[in-house]
């Protein structure tokens, strides 16, 4: 099996981390110039979208903060809030989603399937946080994301909707809980879960035409210990089960309806 360089972790729980989980967990440097983190390490994701089979990856995140605004970064899917520390946040979005490459990393009849293309998916998000006390504990923040590929990988529309939860806050240790749904339009879901009837006559599974609507359900936990000024670890797990039009692909009865991830960092605050 191919092992890509990069793979999104949040699109899974989504993706990843959730927003700002390791910088509320520490105290702030504040200031006019430049602060954050960094983190990377290992990762484990499914190799496609319903694949039991799992592929070792980088997992990286980070934040930085600058005059007001921060830039995060959860695997391959960046954003920007413009609205710095205020409790609304909205702007931009990215994130990149690398082709399936069925022929070597399908299972079972998937390897007889069509590729999927590159995806490059633009747009926007906004998010609200509230509650918690002077360290951030009991924070609660609500998101949701709408990007469009405009690179002709799935041509599609995805949308991922998130609840946060800062469940402990320390000096040195934060632990926050999350759960989110993702939703896919139908040029995406029949991108990743459709079997058409060149491809059923190929691989001998059923056709399959499914439409727009909601793609899985999941939850995480992401865990962080700073054992210096400088340097600590962010720990990821997590898993969606999939619903609906996605649950019942031939693709996903090839593979799994579960899909879970993984992930461990080193991170360095600046």
């Amino acid at each position: 099996m191919k092992r890509q360089m990069i793979r999104p972790l949040l699109v899974l729980l989504t993706v990843t981390a959730t927003p700002a989980a390791a910088q509320e967990a520490l105290d702030g440097e504040g200031g006019e110039g430049v602060s954050g983190f960094i983190a990377l390490g290992p990762g484990v994701t499914p190799a496609y979208d319903g694949a039991k089979s799992y592929q070792l990856i980088p997992f990286g995140i980070a934040d930085v903060r600058w005059k007001g605004m921060e830039f995060e970064l959860r695997g391959l899917r960046a954003r920007l809030d413009v609205m710095g520390d205020s409790p609304l946040q909205v702007g931009p979005a990215i994130n990149l989603r690398f082709k399936r490459n069925s022929s070597k990393d399908g299972d079972g009849r998937v390897k007889l399937l069509d590729d999927v293309g590159q995806a490059i998916e633009v747009g926007g998000f906004v998010g609200y946080r509230f509650g918690g006390d002077e360290k951030g504990q009991g924070e609660v923040t609500v998101d949701l994301t709408v990007l469009k590929d405009v690179n002709n990988g799935h041509d599609g529309v995805v949308a991922t909707a998130q609840l946060s939860y800062a469940a402990y806050r320390s000096r040195r240790v934060f632990v926050n809980v999350d759960a989110q749904t993702n939703y896919g339009d139908g040029k995406y879901m029949r991108s990743y879960f459709g079997v058409t009837a060149d491809e059923s006559l190929r691989s001998g599974l059923a056709t399959y035409r499914p439409g727009g609507g909601i793609r899985d359900v999941g939850a995480g936990a992401t865990v962080g210990y700073q054992f210096s000024p400088r340097w600590g670890l962010i720990a990821r797990a997590g898993a969606n089960y999939y619903v609906g039009d996605a649950k019942d692909s031939p693709i996903v009865d090839e593979g799994s309806k579960l899909q879970a991830i993984a992930g461990l960092a080193l991170s360095f605050r600046f």
